[in-house]
């Protein structure tokens, strides 16, 4: 009997000895880590420091550090912010920050946009595009150039004169074609999407209600038969006003001779 409870009484002394020591190597972790690792962390920290913030993150989150005026902490994010991209480590997850002229990268030798100034090409920021490219200042990418492109011309339009198809011979036909693709800055310039050519067709009435102004025109200033005749002179006075005043007075003088030749010849014929 005694000798049971005494070994009961052993048993129980080794078991207090051991859960003394796994408590003391636990604290001396604690404080090889550092010593103010503080046992309530939030925000996703597996371990933190009242001063330094997070010093280690839980599994799938990435370590960063944010200033704070003079001072760094440490925080645990789920995505790296911009400027940064994030590399996973068996030990750690953390953003590492990106090139100079990089706003976002998707790693160090790839960025994804570049700051005010540069332009993006395979990864890259720029100051200039390379040959055969263009800049994009609204994306702030080098693009390639592109030229313009036109569709096929449409057939020629009916000839017309002053937008009619009738009363005249020689008029005027035209034909237009479609810009497909507007070019780039420094690509090649649409040609003409129009062309006029002169045209001959074969003469044709105009039926009621085509005349074009001209000929509306025309008929109104038309004066009347009676004012016709008092408007326009005479061919005779024409002719006569034409004359020259030498040959008027030569013309009344051989109309004198023949009449007084006329009496001579009426004088002799009673006489006999």
């Amino acid at each position: 009997m005694h000798l049971r409870l005494i070994s009961w009484l052993f048993i129980i002394l080794n078991f207090m000895e051991y859960i003394g020591s796994q408590n003391a190597s636990r604290g001396r972790r604690q404080r090889r880590m550092h010593p103010n690792v503080s046992q309530g962390c939030q925000g996703g920290c597996a371990t933190c420091s009242d001063y330094n913030g997070c010093l280690s993150c839980k599994p799938r989150l990435f370590f960063a550090l944010e200033r704070i005026g003079m001072k760094q902490i440490g925080v645990c994010l789920s995505s790296c912010p911009s400027g940064y991209y994030g590399t996973r480590y068996p030990d750690i997850n953390k953003c590492t920050k990106c090139k100079a002229d990089c706003d976002t990268c998707f790693n160090k030798n790839f960025c994804t946009k570049c700051k005010s100034g540069f332009y993006l090409h395979l990864g890259k920021c720029l100051d200039n595009c390379p040959e055969g490219l263009e800049a994009n200042n609204h994306t702030m990418e080098c693009v390639s150039i592109v030229h313009c492109e036109v569709s096929e011309w449409n057939p020629w339009s009916p000839c017309t004169k002053k937008g009619k198809t009738c009363g005249f011979k020689r008029g005027t036909e035209t034909r237009v074609r479609e810009i497909i693709q507007h070019p780039s800055v420094k690509g090649n310039l649409c040609p003409p999407t129009n062309e006029t050519r002169k045209c001959t067709v074969q003469r044709k009435k105009c039926q009621k209600g085509e005349r074009g102004k001209k000929g509306r025109e025309r008929k109104r200033k038309k004066p009347n038969k009676g004012e016709s005749k008092e408007a326009i002179p005479d061919s005779k006075s024409l002719e006569s006003s034409k004359e020259i005043p030498e040959q008027r007075e030569n013309k009344q003088q051989q109309k004198k001779r023949k009449v007084q030749d006329k009496q001579k010849s009426v004088s002799v014929s009673t006489v006999h």
